[in-house]
């Protein structure tokens, strides 16, 4: 699920480089190509490392991102196609990791219950989510305009 979450999200930037420049509303925040791809990327990140500390027997971090509440500089620049070749590679790396991580577990771990926590299955079909990528949406029609 989130190697298609990933997948889908890359078939959706493949017409972000038509990005016009400007921010694209999503409920009460904004988003652009490069901002989408970050959340995405540091979602998959971020509970990557939850994961990795709960099967360790650790204490996550505590959640310091500022998240989608912010857009950086950078998020604003231009989403070229060398922008998608990266997001590419760093998406699908970090989908792997997930699908081979979580292949390797089994069902009583993946639906063990730690205190108020999600457990690690529920973990799983929470970065199955595509908001991000359908923040930012399909820009075929920007293209062709």
């Amino acid at each position: 699920m989130i190697e298609d979450a990933v997948a889908y999200a890359l078939r959706l930037a493949e017409t972000w480089p038509a990005w016009d420049g400007r921010p694209i509303a999503a409920e009460d925040r904004v988003y652009t190509p490069h901002k989408a791809i970050r959340r995405l990327a540091d979602h998959l990140l971020d509970h990557l490392a939850e994961l990795e500390a709960r099967l360790a027997g650790q204490t996550p971090l505590p959640d310091h991102w500022h998240a989608s509440a912010i857009t950086t500089p950078a998020d604003l620049a231009p989403f070229t196609q060398e922008d998608l070749d990266e997001a590419r590679s760093r998406l699908t790396r970090l989908a792997q990791i997930w699908s081979l991580r979580l292949r390797a577990l089994d069902d009583e771990r993946l639906d063990r219950v730690e205190g108020d926590a999600w457990t690690l299955r529920q973990v799983a079909f929470h970065l199955g989510s595509t908001f991000y990528a359908d923040a930012v949406g399909d820009l075929t029609a920007t293209r062709a305009g």
